[in-house]
């Protein structure tokens, strides 16, 4: 069954994740308020991760997707940013956007990691928080597309247990995706395994 979800509280879902390093992030949905560091945290990565990113050669995330990016819900997309607290101040370190169809229950997400902080696990931990919310949606299977030369994303799909083949009408793409097996019971998201337990409290807002 499709969960939704309301936003009333966005902080009742935030998930704060111990990586590799040994440091821990706090995966959160972004807010309004957001929107300035989340550009320059695109402007700060490199032009290879933004190419990657992006699917092309872009310096920034171009407007109408920024605000797109900010409004949590709208045509069953999100975007959740990955924070780190650096000298006393937070910092965005990481960040994806997924969607959600209901209709086929497939989840599509994508994920970029700032380039001074790959290698410290960041990219794992939020692949498997987005599997997470994934399993809590009711989503029976995940899956996003990246470029053929993009290897990052290709050997954490690959460790993740994703399956490879083509994306369909794109030949310079390829497409990762697996089923998703997990019981509500089975989540290891303590805050999304409580939404997939209790779907009487979760209810989409628009």
């Amino acid at each position: 069954m499709m969960l939704a979800l309301t936003f009333q509280d966005v902080a009742r879902h935030a998930d704060v994740l111990r990586v590799r390093s040994g440091q821990s992030i706090t995966v959160r949905f972004v807010e309004p308020k957001d929107a300035a560091a989340l550009q320059d945290y695109f402007r700060g990565l490199s032009s290879r991760s933004r190419y990657n990113r992006f699917l092309g050669a872009l310096s920034e995330l171009p407007r109408t997707e920024l605000e797109k990016s900010l409004h949590i819900g709208e045509d069953n997309r999100f975007t959740v940013i990955a924070l780190i607290k650096a000298d006393g101040a937070e910092a965005i370190v990481g960040e994806a956007r997924y969607a959600i169809e209901p209709e086929s229950g497939r989840f599509e997400f994508g994920l970029s990691v700032d380039d001074r902080w790959q290698g410290h696990g960041i990219g794992p931990a939020l692949l498997s928080n987005l599997q997470c919310r994934a399993a809590a949606l009711g989503a029976q299977r995940i899956f996003g597309d990246t470029l053929r030369s993009n290897e990052s994303m290709i050997k954490l799909a690959r460790k993740a247990g994703y399956a490879f083949g083509p994306t369909p009408n794109d030949w310079k793409l390829v497409r990762f995706e697996k089923p998703i097996v997990l019981a509500p019971d089975e989540i290891p998201c303590a805050s999304w395994r409580l939404a997939a337990s209790h779907p009487a409290a979760v209810a989409l807002a628009h």
